[in-house]
């Protein structure tokens, strides 16, 4: 009589980890000495219990569509749209060895459970159910999932306690399929058919032997926002504002218009407090500057002190952003430093939107906090809030949050695998120490400021302004640290100074603060600030990727805003492959010492071949609200079938539309609108692409 296999005896678990060096770490945690020096050359670690085994990541893939039909083999109009029923799926050919083993052990007789340990995220899902599908892995044989935030000891064995059946991810994993799915059929039927319909005019204005246009999805939306922000920059016409200063003794105050002024809702004006044209600007100092020196009349002296709190704590975002803005390092080799630490138990799970903890961990932050008294730059201070018991108030403070938590909370050191800090890099340990610091900031107290705002006025007589007489009015502010709190651990930024480069003492403050209303200072002379207003800033990889982030932010319909309120680009997983991938298609450039992002010009033209056929690649709201519906269909609240045959939908509709294009010719003509721009740069042989 056959037994299931929760009836047998003398079986093994099998645990089955996304990199060797994952599968030791498991292993060592269960007990397995010296696993870290464990050969992989049979791709397995085996005990009298247990096997560990691993992925190498993706073993399995989706097939071409010539895999269906060799017909399909060929790029024709007759054969897209291509939206098959089920889709087929393979062995990546270099990681054929490693699946057979790994098909071998999911299929053992004596393996009596599976734990799924690759990593705990929509992908790390994705990795596993292919294999799972393609190893045809018996559908009764238990199966369950480990996830966990860091890769210390102690979260390894919780995360294997606390293992639920796989089928409690069973929506993850239908969001993770259809993700795949789409990029895929976005991918081959708009590259063929804006390929099969414009690659030639693009080839022949170019004089490139071949060209293929890619789209997709997220590439093709990120693309369009680094475009667009470029043709602003372009489109630009700065204006030329003026400015009248005030000189005191040791500072200076600005004009401003007020209620009282003589050149309120004065056509001569730029704004509040500058004009135009210089010499109305000088005219104003004329009327002001009746005697010399000049007497203004105290108005107004106001004192606060103001607080700001420690930031919210890193996600990937906001360390990518961090990392490029700080040590100019791209957002892929930061993702790569965040891996590597947290696969050297240094730090938690670095694919996570989220900036804040959750309620379960902040009931033991103190163990990671203790453990960073060994590190060094924060060691004081780790000892000082564990002795005082700085954590006890955490949970009930903005830094935890269980709602704002999806799959992962905040990346946050562990307090452990110090002996792992030697053998960092240089700009890993910096990665390490921003993250360390980041979070030990948290429980210091806000810094605080103490500000004086200064009103000055003076009565003056004019035939220029929109009324003979007038009060015109002065203002200056003034800030100094009066505590720093937490930015004794990250750093107190350097104090902004006056025009004479000296920054206000301390008693000069008091002195200005303690000003009565009506007294009078003396101005000793008046000039003009010419300034000029400003063209928005290039994308940085940093700021591109929390722009990606935060894109329902783009979006000017607060309606359709609203909707998609939460849902960026891509995932924190993927935004920095995207970048990537725009920089190996020759679409953008990337700037290695600045990070400054820049479209080329076969990316505008790729651009504009979207904008004329499938604008909505182009639309910040429709990427954003895929995205929105893959975390419906994570969480449930949207139907696996429902999505597909939007999906499906979408895809037939588009690429029958780009089939129905007449005369494509004739956007040569609008490349030529973009072209001397990149020609006068001389950099048209550069920037046209070789690839195909």
């Amino acid at each position: 009589m056959l037994h299931t296999y929760s009836e047998r005896r003398n079986m093994k678990n099998l645990y089955i980890a996304e990199k060797p060096s994952v599968a030791r770490q498991f292993a060592e945690a269960l007990g397995v000495k010296n696993a870290g020096n464990t050969s992989t050359k049979e791709g397995f670690i085996e005990t009298a219990d247990s096997v560990f085994t691993w992925c190498y990541g993706h073993l399995v893939t989706m097939s071409y569509p010539d895999a269906y039909d060799p017909n399909l083999k060929k790029w024709t109009m007759d054969t897209i749209p291509f939206v098959p029923d089920d889709f087929l799926y393979e062995v990546i050919p270099s990681a054929a060895n490693q699946f057979r083993v790994v098909e071998r052990l999911l299929n053992r007789e004596d393996i009596g459970c599976i734990y799924v340990c690759t990593d705990s995220g929509r992908e790390g899902e994705y990795i596993y159910r292919l294999v799972d599908a393609m190893a045809k892995v018996p559908k009764d044989k238990p199966k369950k999932r480990v996830w966990i935030d860091s890769q210390t000891e102690e979260e390894i064995k919780r995360g294997i306690a606390e293992a639920k059946d796989i089928s409690a991810y069973d929506h993850l994993s239908d969001a993770a399929y259809l993700r795949a799915q789409e990029d895929y059929l976005m991918g081959i039927n708009f590259s063929r058919a804006l390929s099969l319909k414009f690659s030639y005019p693009v080839k022949q204005y170019l004089g490139l032997d071949k060209c293929v246009i890619a789209v997709g999805r997220v590439m093709t939306c990120v693309l369009g926002m680094i475009v667009k922000r470029e043709r602003e920059i372009r489109e630009f016409v700065p204006t030329p504002f003026y400015r009248v200063i005030a000189g005191l003794s040791g500072f200076e105050a600005e004009w401003k218009t007020s209620e009282t002024s003589a050149y309120l809702n004065s056509p001569l004006l730029y704004k509040e407090n500058g004009f135009k044209k210089r010499e109305d600007a000088e005219g104003l100092i004329a009327e002001l500057a009746t005697e010399t020196p000049t007497p203004l009349t105290v108005s107004k002296v106001e004192k606060k002190t103001e607080k700001k709190a420690p930031p919210m704590l890193y996600n990937l975002a906001e360390l990518q952003n961090d990392c490029s803005k700080i040590l100019k390092i791209s957002p892929s080799d930061t993702l790569a430093i965040a891996q590597e630490l947290y696969e050297k138990k240094l730090t938690t799970y670095p694919r996570t939107d989220a900036r804040v903890l959750s309620t379960a961990v902040a009931k033991v932050i103190d163990k990671n906090l203790s453990g960073l008294k060994h590190y060094q730059p924060v060691a004081a201070y780790a000892d000082h809030i564990v002795s005082h018991g700085g954590y006890k108030g955490l949970a009930s403070s903005k830094y935890v949050n269980d709602k704002a938590i999806t799959d992962h909370y905040a990346i946050i050191p562990t307090g452990q695998g110090f002996g792992a800090l030697n053998g960092l890099s240089a700009n890993a340990a910096k990665v390490y120490d921003m993250i360390a610091k980041r979070f030990v900031s948290i429980f210091y107290p806000a810094a605080e400021y103490e500000k004086v705002s200064l009103t000055l006025t003076k009565e003056i007589q004019t035939t220029r302004g929109e009324k003979d007489t007038g009060t015109e009015t002065f203002q200056a502010n003034f800030k100094r640290l009066k505590k720093p709190g937490y930015l004794t651990i990250v750093g107190i930024p350097q104090p902004k100074k006056d025009e004479d480069g000296e920054a206000l003492s301390e008693e000069r403050l008091a002195e200005l603060a303690s000003l009565k209303k009506g007294s009078t200072l003396l101005a000793e002379n008046f000039s003009v600030k010419e300034g000029e207003t400003t063209p928005p800033k290039r994308y940085s990889s940093g700021t591109l990727i929390l722009a990606m982030e935060n894109a329902g932010q783009l979006i000017e319909d607060e309606e359709l805003r609203a909707q998609i309120k939460g849902s960026g680009i891509g995932t924190s997983a993927t935004r920095d492959s995207i970048i990537t991938k725009l920089v190996n298609n020759t679409y953008i450039a990337l700037n290695k010492k600045t990070q400054i992002v820049t479209p080329t010009f076969l990316g505008e033209i790729i651009y504009d071949v979207c904008l004329h056929s499938i604008n909505s690649l182009l639309r910040a709201e429709m990427t954003a609200s895929w995205e929105k519906g893959l975390s419906g269909v994570a969480d449930g609240s949207i139907d696996k079938e429902e999505y597909k045959e939007k999906m499906n939908r979408f895809v037939a509709a588009n690429t029958n539309l780009v089939k129905q294009i007449r005369n494509q010719n004739q956007i040569t003509a609008i490349f030529d609108r973009t072209r001397p721009y990149y020609e006068k740069a001389g950099t048209k042989k550069k920037t046209a692409g070789k690839k195909g």
